[in-house]
């Protein structure tokens, strides 16, 4: 039982815990749904030699998970959105990269809103 003088000590307390549990629970998801985005874009990406698919990778910069291809991160662009030929005509684009994003995002949103809820 809490008595009423230690009652805004005991609610900034739970808070805190609260708070804490919060931020606990986005760190994990941060995480967890970056390797699932990496592991989609291995899978899901055009794959000639195998390279380019293999080189999908996380590292963390200034607290955040940054997604990128080490092998060839110019031909994301490319890939992606598609491009001109040297002699004339486009290379159609190979969307990979936008579906493994949005699924990423909609994840981490509900991930979330459910670390807040509980």
């Amino acid at each position: 039982m809490v008595k009423i003088g230690d009652l805004s000590n005991e609610i900034a307390k739970q808070l805190s815990r609260y708070t804490k549990d919060v931020e606990d629970a986005v760190e994990v998801a941060k995480e967890e749904v970056a390797k699932n985005a990496v592991a989609e874009l291995k899978e899901k990406s055009p794959k000639l030699t195998g390279r380019y698919a293999k080189g999908w990778a996380l590292k963390k910069v200034d607290g955040r998970h940054v997604i990128y291809n080490r092998t060839d991160g110019q031909l994301t662009h490319l890939l992606e959105f598609g491009h001109v030929k040297a002699g004339g005509g486009r290379v159609p684009a190979r969307v990979h990269i936008r579906p493994a994003e949005e699924k990423a995002i909609n994840e981490f949103v509900d991930r979330v809103e459910k670390a807040i809820r509980s």
